[in-house]
């Protein structure tokens, strides 16, 4: 008959069901001497609960703070940013200077006008074929509207 009993209560104990009294039922029956021989491999585990609850902290923590260490961490690492953000601003306006240069400056009047034109036919034969697109876009509408007559 206990043995039935006990059987059931460490499924629903392992399962995750049993009540605190059949929890406590089951440290007790494992802390005896009359335990099945069936059960014996879950003994350890009940024992180790026992001995845990009457284990007590005994080391004492010093409070020893870590702010000037945190302190002198962050500086370094504020410095380090800076000098980061320094080479980085630096080094990229040195190359839109050498852009800006080159970019867009003709000194001659006739090579600026022919190079203007060439972009603006480059502009314009791209606009057309978007504009192309757009008329398709209307082929459709016109269509739509002949079917779907509301």
């Amino acid at each position: 008959m206990e043995f039935d009993r006990m059987e059931a209560l460490l499924e629903k104990y392992f399962e995750g069901e049993t009540s605190i009294d059949e929890e406590n039922e089951l440290k007790e029956y494992f802390s005896s001497s009359n335990v099945a021989p069936d059960f014996e491999q879950y003994r350890p585990l009940f024992r180790y609960f026992t001995e845990a609850r009457e284990q007590k902290f005994t080391n004492n923590v010093s409070l020893i703070s870590k702010k000037p260490k945190a302190l002198w961490l962050s500086i370094a690492a504020s410095v380090v940013v800076l000098i980061g953000v320094g080479a980085y601003t630096y080094f990229n306006s040195m190359e839109t200077e050498k852009e800006s240069k080159e970019l867009g400056t003709y000194d001659d009047p006739e090579e600026a006008f022919e190079a203007t034109q060439k972009a603006l036919a480059m502009l314009s034969t791209n606009v057309n074929v978007g504009v192309g697109g757009v008329q398709y876009l209307q082929v459709y509408e016109v269509t739509k509207d002949k079917v779907f007559v509301e």
